[in-house]
């Protein structure tokens, strides 16, 4: 045993850190009982199997938010920082864990998405059997693990180790398809005995002020593809207060550019970790509270002030923009990072039912609902959810899959 924080967990009959806290209830007692009598190889396949992704989502997690913030030692304010031991546990074991033979049971599915939901999904069907296709726009395995998240905060050749498990257990990749064009759902559809949709919300929502389509305006999600291809100038303003908005604002200040965040809220409405906000004002990020951008101009951004109102029947805080309080920030670029949707040109003229937000419509078990009563095809991760964490999108496809079994 190497990490100390073992031995100060109680090793709760009834943990809060799986049952309430973790989304995929990771077994963190029986791990950490094994951690304690070095009996790590065992504890790792635990992990591995309740969650494939267990080496990534214990370095991306928001840990405040689920096992730390759960731990029932927060009431003396010593939190068990069990997601370090589960990096330790997980990622030896992920790069060199191989899928262990299994006997086909006769079905296939065809997984579109290569990202979080993708891989646990094809990793958890093809031990159940089924022969497993994925398809991804991208050029290589990983979506928003390797080309939204920065090498700073995940290790690309983490993400690199499930091109190696699927190559080694028959699991066939297809980078470079964007399914929806060339290949159709309905082709998908009618070739695999089920399809499962896992390619996320990666469409940026607009700002809705006047100047945002000028070329100092750089969507968050292009930029964290590919940072080096993007000229920033002297000073970036970043809007938002999500995960994405502090990944780009630290990469872009790791670059040496003056980096800003405005945000309309305060620092606790920040739905961003709050690790990775301590990390942006360490890495130098500054951030500018109760602003709201009204207007791009080619020198600058127009920001109004805004103020947080709590409705005296409800309780309930908003944030009211402030008339007259206009004022012109210079900056050389602005890099919108406010939410994503998802693009539903994977369904081709294949369109299901929507909701009101834009999401598809789907069942409780996940299947998608078409309105001519398709019923193969099944979706999870932010596609459904909206823009959520890699450990919730892991979630959401232990669910889904669960009705294809």
């Amino acid at each position: 045993m190497k990490n100390n924080e073992a031995l100060r967990c109680l090793l709760c009959k009834k943990p809060r850190c799986s049952i309430s806290g973790c989304p995929v209830h990771t077994p963190v007692p029986e791990c950490m009982a094994l951690y304690r009598e070095d009996r790590i190889e065992e504890a790792a396949e635990i992990l591995f199997r309740n969650n494939p992704l267990s080496a990534i989502t214990s370095r991306v997690c928001d840990w405040k938010k689920f096992c730390l913030g759960n731990c029932v030692l927060n009431v003396k304010k010593i939190p068990v920082r069990w997601y370090e031991i589960e990096q330790e546990i997980s990622e030896a074991y992920l790069r060199t864990v191989t899928l262990p033979e299994r006997a086909s049971n006769g079905k296939s599915v065809a997984i579109v998405g290569a990202g979080p939901a993708g891989i646990a999904a094809a990793i958890w069907l093809h031990g159940r059997g089924f022969e497993v296709s994925v398809f991804d726009s991208n050029e290589e395995i990983g979506g928003v693990l390797r080309y939204g998240i920065p090498p700073f905060r995940l290790d690309r050749s983490l993400v690199s180790e499930y091109k190696r498990i699927f190559d080694s257990a028959g699991i066939v990749f297809k980078g470079g398809i964007k399914v929806g064009k060339g290949l159709t759902l309905k082709s998908l559809s009618q070739s695999f005995t089920y399809v499962f949709i896992a390619t996320g919300a990666e469409k940026p929502l607009s700002l809705g002020i006047p100047g945002e389509e000028s070329p100092k305006v750089i969507d968050a999600l292009k930029y964290l593809k590919d940072p080096g291809s993007f000229e920033l100038g002297k000073k970036v303003i970043v809007i938002g207060g999500g995960n994405v908005a502090m990944d780009s604002c630290r990469t872009a200040a790791r670059s040496g550019v003056d980096t800003w965040v405005y945000y309309r809220k305060t620092f606790e409405n920040m739905p961003a970790n709050p690790f990775e906000i301590e990390e942006a004002q360490r890495d130098g990020v500054h951030f500018e509270l109760f602003k709201a951008p009204v207007e791009v101009r080619e020198d600058g951004v127009v920001f109004r002030d805004c103020e947080n109102v709590t409705d005296p029947e409800t309780g309930k805080i908003s944030t009211r923009i402030i008339d007259g309080t206009d004022s012109l920030v210079p900056c050389d670029t602005l890099i919108p990072a406010i939410s994503e949707r998802p693009d539903l040109s994977v369904f081709g003229d294949m369109m299901p039912q929507t909701n009101r937000w834009g999401y598809p419509e789907a069942s409780s078990t996940g299947m998608v609902i078409f309105p001519d009563g398709t019923s193969n095809v099944f979706a999870a991760g932010d596609l459904l959810l909206g823009p959520r964490t890699v450990v919730e999108a892991v979630a959401s496809a232990r669910k889904a899959i669960e009705s294809i079994l």
